[in-house]
């Protein structure tokens, strides 16, 4: 009777070895104190980008789509898009809200 070998061709050719299994790293939490602060300061330091400030643009004259649109191109994909439309929208809320008490 033929002694039987592992075949050097088909699905299963190759050397055999074991598979290195990952562990799945844990999602990430919200930002720590430090973190805010720092973006805080460089956010202050440097200002928005050209990116940001035309999406804003389009958010004064509520073209929330389109804003939505302009910044998922920017990004990637839609779900920074929506964040990055948020955050915008509250930058320019918190805007209108220091002159209004700056005009009291």
């Amino acid at each position: 009777m033929a002694v039987r070998h592992e075949m050097c061709f088909g699905l299963n050719k190759g050397h055999k070895v074991t598979k290195n299994v990952m562990k799945r790293k844990s999602r990430r939490t919200g930002i720590n104190k430090h973190v805010k602060f720092v973006r805080d300061i460089v956010r202050e330091v440097c200002g928005y980008a050209p990116y940001e400030r035309r999406a804003m643009e389009l958010l004064k004259v509520n073209k929330d789509k389109r804003a939505l649109k302009f910044i998922k191109k920017r990004l990637g994909t839609h779900t920074r898009g929506k964040r990055k439309r948020e955050e915008m929208q509250a930058v320019i809320a918190a805007v209108r809200k220091a002159q209004a008490q700056q005009q009291k």
